[in-house]
């Protein structure tokens, strides 16, 4: 601009200088000043020519740098356009990346609080159920049905119908949980199911050592009493057998019993009442069955013995057959052996016979040729 401006300002300065010779041409001067003006005109024409000339080159490099100029412009607006157009794909892509990966993490998040909503539901019946549970056994009536539940369960999961029986009269007229019947020796075992929930309680709520001292001494009277009794009810000689089971439903209890209190559970072998909890029960219980199966093995035992005489007898009858039968089949054998020589001698004769060349006698009777007639008469 600056440029531009200098030669305006040059092409007006000529145009002046030429205005003033032509005013002074139109003036009545002398041939001196007027060679010496007309000189100074032509030098201000070559010069004006030479400033039209520069800016005739001037308007051409300018028109080249515009040139120029606009094709940087257009290859850098291409440039921007392109970069920003691999920059949009890119960001375009990387949304519509996060979005899939935000719309799956939300799926998923979705799944796992459905999970989480359905664990709190199974969470809060459980809750229900523990609460139902501490109040079955807060009740000392219930908490004894309770046991008896699960002997009941135990017992007909491991043992035949035949093998015991519930809730049974003995002649003392005490009533035993159940009655495992056994064979003589040793006789029926009675089992009691016993639940010393509170002493057991009482022991793990006690903080000092008081409270523990009180605590273990009535969980060892209770436990002592409940062996005593059972021993009292349940042992009947000649009825039963010379011991009975005592059932804990509750493995905490039992591990506390043989854990800190061995002169109770020495007491309880003395007394021959024998402490189970649920687990050790159905391994007696699978002792028991197994002695039972051996008991009915020894008391069929004759029938075993008369049936394996009576297929000792079956299989001497067998023999027999099979001995008959192979008679049967040597007689069968040699049959088909003579049957094949005979269709031998006839497959023989008819070979013969048609080798024989058959001629006329005096008479015109066919006779056989001289040595073929042997070959006629056969061997």
């Amino acid at each position: 601009m600056d440029m531009l401006l200098i030669i305006a300002a040059a092409v007006a300065a000529a145009l002046a200088s030429g205005l003033i010779v032509a005013f002074v041409l139109r003036r009545p001067v002398d041939n001196s000043a007027q060679e010496n003006v007309l000189k100074a005109a032509e030098a201000q024409e070559k010069a004006l020519a030479s400033l039209m000339d520069a800016q005739s080159q001037l308007s051409g490099r300018l028109a080249a740098m515009s040139d120029a100029q606009a094709k940087r412009e257009a290859e850098l607006s291409r440039t921007l356009n392109e970069r920003l157009d691999n920059v949009s794909k890119r960001l375009g892509d990387g949304l519509e990346d996060n979005t899939k990966k935000t719309g799956e993490t939300l799926s998923q998040l979705h799944t796992r609080l459905a999970l989480i909503d359905e664990a709190q539901k199974k969470l809060g019946e459980l809750s229900g159920q523990m609460v139902g549970l501490q109040d079955i056994l807060a009740n000392k009536q219930a908490r004894g049905a309770f046991g008896e539940i699960q002997l009941q369960d135990l017992v007909t999961a491991a043992l035949p119908p035949s093998a015991y029986a519930f809730q049974e009269t003995l002649s003392n007229k005490a009533r035993a949980d159940c009655i495992i019947k056994m064979p003589n020796p040793p006789g029926s075992i009675a089992v009691d199911s016993k639940f010393p929930l509170e002493s057991y309680r009482a022991l793990v709520d006690a903080k000092t050592d008081d409270e523990t001292a009180k605590a273990k001494r009535f969980f060892r009277d209770s436990m002592l009493k409940h062996v005593n009794d059972i021993a009292a009810k349940y042992i009947i000689p000649g009825e039963t057998a010379d011991s009975a089971l005592m059932f804990l439903p509750s493995e905490a209890v039992y591990a506390e019993l043989h854990a800190n209190f061995p002169a109770t559970v020495d007491a309880s072998f003395k007394a021959k009442v024998w402490i189970v909890s649920p687990t050790t029960l159905m391994a007696t219980l699978n002792t028991v069955r197994a002695v039972l199966k051996d008991a009915q093995m020894r008391e069929q035992a004759h029938l075993i013995q008369a049936e394996v005489e009576r297929m000792l007898t079956d299989v001497t009858r067998l023999d027999d057959r099979v001995s008959k039968l192979s008679r049967h089949f040597g007689q069968a054998q040699e049959d088909i052996r003579q049957i094949g020589v005979s269709t031998d001698k006839i497959t023989k004769r008819g070979e013969r016979i048609a080798d024989v060349d058959i001629g006329e006698d005096e008479t015109g009777q066919l006779v056989p040729p001289e040595g073929q007639r042997d070959l006629l008469a056969g061997e």
